[in-house]
């Protein structure tokens, strides 16, 4: 047993080698499986989908509700939480669970640093390292275009975009892309449609919600129905709606490397 600190200032008594962790960040999640600690999974989020063996775990709860009595019967000995949307949930388990919680990553920094850190709370700090050290090199071969200006935009049960306190506009602007609210002190905002309008963006990028419908003339009803249709990303082709139906940029796992960032390598230097 090792006594540790969360981000939350909490000393939590982790076990030395932990064999049933529940893990209610999609993040951490990933992570997991990565550093060959799958088969000690036992309770995840329906949000945990990366990668797809995640999905056959034991479904526990969500963001912000978990379902006590699948706890206690799972008697899991390490739950993992984020900062942030779960805190109270990660103050109902704490009396009954060791439960340790991971700061939100601020930075496209903490997201690669994220995987070292899980790995020393789980007890294989070199197999987090080894992760770390692959995702620097992919970014070390990573193409920018020219600095152009973004507004980013994702539905997480309502549309939000992101200030200087988000690891998403760290991403943007590591790959020349200035986000219109990066001066915003907020880790995430409502956005001001009409700010977006004055601003007048070159590119826009829209992340739908998570298993949410997309039809062929999402873009058009979008642009429509917030009377964009005068922008410049609109006239110029230059309104992407983000790949798939999972989290993409909302989801700061190894995967944000992997695949967020190739993909705005692709729009960015090729448009």
């Amino acid at each position: 047993m090792v006594s540790l600190i969360d981000a939350l200032g909490y000393r939590v008594d982790v076990p030395d080698e932990p064999r049933r962790i529940v893990s209610l960040s999609p993040a951490v999640t990933e992570i997991l499986f990565e550093i060959g600690l799958g088969d000690r999974v036992i309770g995840v989020t329906p949000f945990c989908v990366r990668p797809p063996e995640a999905r056959k775990k034991r479904k526990v709860g969500s963001y912000g509700y978990v379902s006590m009595d699948v706890f206690k019967s799972l008697n899991p000995d390490l739950v993992l939480t984020v900062t942030g949307y779960q805190e109270k949930v990660a103050g109902e388990l704490r009396s009954l669970f060791p439960t340790y919680s991971f700061s939100l990553p601020p930075s496209l920094s903490a997201v690669i640093d994220l995987p070292v850190r899980v790995s020393v709370v789980t007890g294989v700090p070199e197999r987090g390292r080894e992760l770390e050290k692959e995702l620097l090199s992919r970014l070390g071969n990573v193409k920018r275009g020219d600095y152009k200006t973004v507004y980013m935009e994702c539905d997480l049960g309502g549309p939000v975009t992101f200030g200087s306190l988000s690891y998403i506009t760290d991403v943007l602007d590591f790959m020349n892309l200035k986000s219109i609210f990066r001066k915003e002190t907020k880790e995430w905002l409502t956005p001001d449609f009409n700010a977006v309008k004055e601003e007048d963006p070159d590119f826009i990028i829209i992340e739908p919600k998570m298993f949410g419908k997309r039809d062929d003339n999402y873009i058009e009803n979008l642009v429509k129905e917030r009377g964009w249709q005068g922008l410049s990303a609109f006239k110029n082709g230059r309104i992407f709606l983000t790949p798939g139906e999972y989290d993409f940029f909302a989801h700061h796992g190894p995967s944000l490397v992997r695949e967020v960032i190739p993909w705005l390598e692709g729009i960015s230097t090729k448009t």
